[in-house]
C-alpha cells in the first residue's frame, strides 16, 4: 500500500495555533495534548510525543523523520513502510512510516490530520533550536561565541562552587596569524580557523567547552584542575604539529592555562589565562604557560 501526501505550510503559518474546529474529529485528550505542545522548544521531545500520538491512534510502529539536517527515529525499524513528503517554508520534511498493517481509508484521513497537527510545533521547535543555535555558535569554527563563553564560564564556575570541584580553562591563540592573513589573504585565513576549530573540538574531553571567542583567540573551559588542563594542551600541540595545512603554512599556537580559585570572578581567572599565554609567547610560542 502507498499513499501520497504533499502539504504545504506557508512561512505565515509559523507559529500557527491549532483551532478547535480543525479538532473536532480528535478526542479532547489528544487535542489538550497537541495545543500543549505548541509550548515546547525541544524538537526531539515534539517528536517522542509525536510518535506515541501515532502509536495509540494508529497502527504505527516506528517513524523516522529527516528534515533539513535533522534526523530523528521513534519506535521499530520492522513493518510496513510507507514515506510521505511534507513541504515546509520551502524544505522538505521526509517521513518514513512502519505499519503492522495496511492502513484504511478513515485511518489514513486519520494520520493526515494528526501529522498536519503535530508536525506544526515540531517544526517551529526545529526552528527555534536553529535560532538558538546561530545565536551561540560561531559559524566559521561552530565552536560556541563569546557570549556562550561567558554564560557557560558563569555556570561553570557556580559549579564548582556549590560541589567544590576544581575548573580551568585554557586561552589558545595562533602565533603570527595577522602575517599568514595578509601573505595569503583572508580565505586562506579563515580556512586555518575552521580547521584549528575543528581539531579543538578533536581533542577537548565531552566534559570540555571550546569557544572562538574573536578572531583567532580561543578559549576551553577545562572541567578539571590544571594537570587536566596541561594534558589537553599537549594534545593540542600535538595534534596542530602534524596536521599537513598547519604544517604547510607554518602555522602554531600558544597557550595558556589558569586553575579557577575560589571566591575568583571569571574576568579575573580569564586575565590570569591570558597573562599565562603571553609569557608563552615570550619564550618563543608553540609552548604552553600555567598562572
Amino acid at each position: 500500500m502507498d499513499f501520497g501526501l504533499a502539504t504545504e505550510f506557508s512561512p505565515e503559518e509559523y507559529r500557527y495555533q491549532p483551532e478547535v474546529r480543525q479538532l473536532t474529529d480528535l478526542e479532547p485528550d489528544l487535542v489538550k495534548i497537541i495545543q500543549h505542545l505548541h509550548e515546547s522548544l525541544d524538537p526531539r521531545t515534539v517528536f517522542a510525543c509525536f510518535g506515541k500520538i501515532m502509536g495509540q491512534h494508529l497502527p504505527i510502529e516506528g517513524i523516522e523523520m529527516t528534515f533539513k539536517h535533522h534526523q530523528f527515529h521513534w519506535g521499530s525499524h520492522q513493518g510496513i513502510k510507507v514515506l510521505q513528503q511534507v513541504n515546509f517554508s520551502g524544505d522538505v520534511c521526509h517521513l518514513n512510516y512502519v505499519l503492522r498493517k495496511p492502513l484504511t481509508p478513515s485511518q489514513s484521513q486519520r494520520l493526515s490530520a494528526i501529522q498536519t497537527l503535530v508536525l506544526l510545533p515540531m517544526f517551529n521547535a526545529i526552528k527555534y533550536q536553529e535560532i538558538s543555535r546561530k545565536a551561540m555558535y560561531d559559524s566559521l569554527t561552530n565552536l560556541g561565541n563569546r557570549h556562550y563563553y561567558s554564560e557557560s564560564l558563569k555556570k561553570a564556575i557556580a559549579t564548582s562552587t556549590r560541589h567544590e570541584s576544581p575548573l580551568s580553562i585554557v586561552i589558545l591563540d595562533l602565533d603570527n596569524f595577522k602575517q599568514l592573513n595578509d601573505n595569503h589573504g583572508h580565505l586562506l585565513g579563515d580556512k586555518v580557523l575552521a580547521e584549528f576549530g575543528q581539531l579543538l573540538a578533536s581533542a577537548i574531553r565531552d566534559t570540555d567547552q571550546a569557544f572562538r571567542v574573536g578572531g583567532d583567540e580561543f578559549v576551553v573551559i577545562v572541567r578539571g584542575d590544571s594537570s587536566a588542563a596541561s594534558i589537553l594542551c599537549e594534545r593540542v600541540l600535538s595534534s596542530i604539529s602534524t596536521h599537513s595545512l598547519f604544517e604547510k603554512y607554518q602555522a602554531e599556537t600558544s597557550l595558556g592555562v589558569s586553575q579557577w580559585r575560589e571566591g575568583e570572578s571569571a574576568a579575573t581567572v580569564f586575565e590570569r589565562a591570558d597573562k599565562a599565554l603571553y609569557l608563552a609567547k615570550s619564550d618563543g610560542r608553540r609552548c604552553f604557560k600555567i598562572a
